[in-house]
């Protein structure tokens, strides 16, 4: 059986300070038939064609929060869109003031788009669902910043199991009773045969999640909000040798991530949002890893299987 994908697309994983060896933050999400945007910095669409996800099937961007370094790069994206020849709608969602500023933008920067972007206010006070269609939901996470910010978590909802083709064709069961099966359904033979559901099907692939976690200092209770995350990705600016620098600026530091994962009880850490000043990530991976294990670290055009 094939499991449906779902995959994250690095293509930034640097702080607010340009280097050349890092993007501004910004990831893709391919999830069932979905491509989601979590942050859209400057460059986002420079490296949108890097990473060979095509342009036409991106749906929803999701901002985390309004700093320079997390959404500078949504007006020009949304402007190529439309010299693409855009028709679909593209839904944003973001933090309440980026609406009214977002709308003057596009007023101001582009002339018969041709498309419809849709704006949606998220109250970052207060976790809610943000999205959900039949397979997935999108929630976002209060976080601790200078200004309102949150972070998100895709998960898939439960799926129906999956039907044993073999024991169909040995029993005779016609195709037409392939749902009724998979909601649960006995089959009864022309003999009176009860066939039990349990042989005719295998279990459902369990879902998965995937949790965003941009600017924010370290929140002791956070993980209470991730339990059980597949795969979280924590912002982890500095080290330990910029502990107070962390504090000042509402980030946080490698272990610090490391310690929200642990406590969470993830499956994998990533860590991310690099201070320019480290030239090697190598010493906040392995601060992180002390505490835990099963961390890494992000870099452009990397992609991770959830």
């Amino acid at each position: 059986m094939q499991v449906e994908p779902f995959k994250v697309h690095i293509l930034g994983c640097g702080s607010a300070l340009p280097t050349l060896r890092h993007y501004a933050s910004s990831q893709v999400v391919e999830v069932r038939d979905k491509v989601l945007m979590l942050d859209c910095a400057e460059g986002t669409q420079m490296q949108l064609r890097k990473c060979r996800v095509r342009f036409t099937k991106l749906s929803h961007v999701f901002i985390t929060h309004l700093h320079g370094d997390h959404c500078f790069g949504l007006i020009g994206m949304i402007s190529t869109f439309g010299l693409l020849g855009r028709t679909a709608r593209l839904h944003v969602h973001a933090p309440e003031a980026l609406g009214p500023e977002l709308e003057r933008q596009i007023q101001f920067f582009t002339h018969d788009l041709g498309f419809e972007v849709v704006f949606y206010p998220v109250d970052t006070t207060v976790r809610s669902v943000v999205y959900e269609d039949r397979s997935i939901m999108v929630e976002n996470i209060p976080l601790e910043h200078r200004l309102p910010c949150c972070g998100y978590i895709i998960s898939e909802k439960p799926t129906l199991p999956h039907i044993r083709r073999e024991m169909m064709e040995c029993y005779q069961i016609p195709v037409s009773q392939a749902g009724n099966i998979k909601n649960g359904a006995d089959w009864t033979m022309p003999d009176g045969e009860v066939i039990p559901n349990s042989r005719l099907v295998v279990p459902a692939d369990p879902p998965r999640s995937y949790a965003y976690i941009s600017d924010t200092r370290y929140m002791p209770k956070l993980h209470e909000q991730l339990r059980g995350v597949n795969t979280l990705y924590h912002e982890s600016t500095y080290g330990d040798d910029h502990l107070p620098q962390s504090e000042k600026y509402f980030h946080s530091t490698a272990r610090q991530a490391a310690t929200v994962a642990r406590d969470a009880g993830v499956g994998r850490l990533l860590l991310g949002h690099y201070s320019s000043r480290y030239e090697d990530e190598t010493v906040l991976l392995n601060e992180a890893k002390e505490v835990f294990p099963q961390s890494f670290l992000t870099n452009e055009m990397e992609v991770f299987d959830i």
